[in-house]
Formats: C-alpha cells, sequence, structure tokens
C-alpha cells in the first residue's frame, strides 16, 4: 500500500512540474508572440505618411497589442495589452481599461505580473525613466514615487488634471502565491524641447 502511494505521489509531482513547465513556456509563447503584434502596430504608426499622430481618442478592444512598455534599466521591453484579466496578462503588461493613454493628460494605468513581466521593478527607483510607445508616438516619463500598499487598496486608480503613469505589479516579489501587497511606481511625462 505505501508503494502505490509512493508511486502515485511520483507521479502527481511529475504531472505538477510538467504542467508549471508547459504553463511557463506558453506564456512565453504568447509574450514573444504579442511583442510581435506590438511592433508591427508601431511600424505601421511609424511608416504613415504624416508619421505618429494622435487625432483623436485611442481605441482599443480587449485583448489588442496597443504599444510597448520600454524600461531601459531593466532591459524591459513588453508588449502592452488592453485590459488586466488573467488572459491579457499572460501576453504582456495590462492597460487598466477606462483609465486615459498618453497625451490625455489623465492618469494611465499598467499592470503585470511581478514573476513574469515585471521580475525587476524593484530595481527602479526615483529619477528612473520609462517609454511608453504608442502608434502615435513614444512618451517619456521620469518616476518620481514608489510606495507599497494594501492589494486592495482602491484610490490608487483616480482621475487626475494633468498626466501621470502609474505602473502596479503583486508585491512582496519574491512572495509565492497571492501577495498581499501591491508596489506602485507613479512617473510625470518628460516633455522636449
Amino acid at each position: 500500500m505505501l508503494k502505490k502511494i509512493a508511486i502515485f505521489t511520483m507521479i502527481l509531482g511529475f504531472g505538477i512540474i510538467a504542467f508549471s513547465g508547459y504553463y511557463i513556456w506558453d506564456g512565453k509563447q504568447k509574450e514573444a508572440e504579442s511583442i510581435a503584434r506590438a511592433e508591427a502596430l508601431l511600424d505601421e504608426g511609424q511608416q504613415s505618411k504624416e508619421g505618429p499622430q494622435k487625432t483623436g481618442p485611442f481605441e482599443a478592444n480587449f485583448g489588442d497589442e496597443i504599444g510597448m512598455l520600454q524600461i531601459d534599466k531593466i532591459d524591459a521591453n513588453i508588449a502592452i495589452v488592453e485590459g488586466t484579466h488573467e488572459d491579457e496578462l499572460r501576453h504582456g503588461v495590462g492597460h487598466y481599461s477606462g483609465t486615459a493613454f498618453p497625451e490625455e493628460d489623465d492618469q494611465v494605468v499598467l499592470s503585470g505580473h511581478r514573476d513574469t513581466v515585471f521580475q525587476r521593478m524593484g530595481e527602479l527607483e526615483e529619477g528612473d525613466t520609462i517609454t511608453v510607445r504608442m502608434p502615435y508616438g513614444d512618451y517619456e516619463y521620469e518616476i518620481f514615487e514608489t510606495f507599497i500598499t494594501d492589494a486592495d487598496d482602491r484610490t490608487v486608480i483616480v482621475p487626475h488634471d494633468e498626466e501621470v503613469l502609474t505602473v502596479t505589479t503583486c508585491y512582496p516579489f519574491t512572495y509565492i502565491g497571492s501577495a498581499p501587497d501591491r508596489y506602485i511606481i507613479n512617473a510625470k511625462p518628460v516633455y522636449k524641447d
């Protein structure tokens, strides 16, 4: 009887390892596919006759790649996908639907998983820059604040009277399971002359 239990436990363990491996591999595949689609979208905007322009409100459907998030300090170049549900976050960084896009003078909110696309977010500090690349242009932001808050804190996403980029992920970074807190980065636009 103990031998059967041991064999069953080993098979179960191998099954869990195999499933986890597949889940990680599948996530990497989805990220790579989303990056390719987002880069193609950005190339289209760059190649238009007028160059990249924002001519009206930017619109996106859930699951659409809408741009790229570039963070040079941590070598991150990640697709931005509309929506923050699990399906969208498996493809890259999610744009919190209902918040603004660059050039809309309000809060732009992006979220990602700490154990995939945002593994190195804790290395960022005030003064570092983040670039949001959209089909209508590239937007650089400088971090002015980082903080940790409870996972249920809904005061992080609020209307602003000026443009602010808010990037969120779960915290602590090395926590196993559903993390109790959120790591928040706020950044302001860098305007170039």
